[in-house]
């Protein structure tokens, strides 16, 4: 069973022990445990933060279609190193580094999974675990989504919350396409937007007008939070089947819904290969030590983050050739 440094050191994570309000959740010690022969554990460096992660903590029904009861852990996405493998993995060897995703895990020192997890990529080197880390959920969803619009070059998109750890994504790879991205946003975000390569418009009332006044005519539109954006683009004439919603569980009628289990599985393979070529930017829009999660929760729950929130646990997260001693959790 080979390792890197000590495994069994005291571990930390962080947890809740009832549904209800994310104030409940607190940083513990918790128990390493042994791993089974196909297992491997994983140090976390990165772990990255998306709205399902706290609507889970005040849903009971939310958790229970993931598979979730309580005490349970908090967080999807992170990035680390494999510290030591079971006597059967063949797959992994200790010392290579690792993203993915561990629905409710993912914010601790240490994670345990099976070698052939389906959430388990192996981290190109040209890539900061500060991407890789944030990128599970909104990778994937991104990539669902525009694999959904099928639009073609010239057209133009409408893609309402472009700033967002979904948009921002979405909005790339949509420009990269040869698309036109008209982006909703507030005020502020206008010139973030404008550096994703879209021409920011301001959500809310008049949306639909203000189009209008644009005189550009909408291919496909992308609503990344509620229905707005949706009506607005049904109101222009887009034809239903080519409007996507994420998180809408009553989208207009005929609009599709969709999330990141829509995607393909080299969906994530392909971003971090843009990455990789600077091609494309996963934006961090705050970074916080672990002791500090209640803050990047509070971030990213206010709605108005261009890009994503990460919380680091360990090692270098910005350097891809160092992500730190993975056996030291206050590295």
């Amino acid at each position: 069973m080979p390792s890197l440094g000590s495994p069994h050191h005291a571990d930390v994570a962080v947890r809740f022990d009832r549904f209800g309000s994310v104030d409940q959740l607190s940083l513990r010690p918790v128990e390493a445990v042994e791993l089974a022969p196909q297992q491997v554990r994983i140090r976390v460096t990165v772990a990255g933060l998306n709205p399902v992660d706290w609507q889970i903590v005040e849903s009971e029904a939310l958790a229970a279609a993931f598979g979730i009861t309580v005490p349970a852990g908090y967080g999807n996405d992170f990035a680390g190193v494999v510290v030591e493998t079971g006597r059967a993995v063949r797959r992994w060897r200790v010392g290579d580094r690792v993203f993915g995703g561990a629905r409710g895990r993912a914010l601790a020192s240490s994670l345990v999974l099976e070698e052939d997890h389906p959430s388990l990529h192996r981290t190109p080197a040209d890539v900061e675990d500060l991407a890789a880390g944030v990128l599970d959920i909104a990778g994937r969803t991104a990539s669902a989504v525009a694999r959904a619009l099928a639009v073609a070059p010239g057209e133009t998109v409408l893609v309402g919350g472009a700033g967002g750890g979904v948009g921002s994504i979405l909005t790339q790879l949509l420009v990269h396409g040869g698309a036109r991205v008209l982006g909703t946003g507030s005020a502020a975000s206008a010139p973030f937007l404008r550096s994703l390569g879209a021409e920011p418009l301001a959500y809310g009332t008049g949306l639909a007008d203000a189009l209008r006044d644009l005189g550009a005519p909408v291919a496909a539109a992308a609503d990344l939070h509620g229905v707005a954006t949706a009506v607005a683009a049904r109101e222009l004439g887009v034809p239903a089947h080519r409007i996507v919603t994420i998180e809408s569980e009553d989208p207009p009628a005929g609009v599709r819904s969709v999330n990141g289990s829509d995607a393909h599985p080299g969906d994530l393979g392909r971003l971090l290969a843009l990455v990789a070529e600077g091609r494309l930017t996963v934006p961090i829009a705050g970074v916080y030590p672990i002791e500090r999660f209640a803050e990047a929760i509070a971030q990213q729950r206010s709605r108005h983050v261009r890009g994503k929130v990460a919380v680091v646990v360990s090692g270098d997260p910005g350097d891809p050739a160092n992500p730190g001693d993975p056996a030291d959790p206050a590295a």
